[in-house]
């Protein structure tokens, strides 16, 4: 896990929105996006969308037009993965 994933799993103990997540961690975007999709892809994120009760599978197309929209919380296994190191 890299300095800002850890970072970002950090701030995702509770329901985070993308653009509060930005704010919070300054990244770029397009850095954003793409550690946000190496947690999605190691389970360690899950993605909400359109509201922040919405669990929906991550679709890299639809991430890449709405993904400023999207709401971010770590899984259970993110956590033990955050709290390990």
């Amino acid at each position: 896990m890299t300095d800002q994933e850890f970072d970002i799993l950090d701030e995702l103990y509770f329901v985070t929105s993308f653009e509060e997540l930005q704010s919070r961690i300054g990244l770029p975007e397009l850095a954003l996006r793409e550690a946000l999709r190496d947690l999605i892809g190691n389970n360690y994120i899950k993605c909400l969308f359109p509201d922040q009760d919405t669990v929906v599978p991550f679709d890299t197309v639809h991430f890449e037009q709405e993904g400023h929209h999207y709401f971010f919380l770590a899984t259970k296994e993110g956590l033990l993965a955050h709290n390990s190191r």
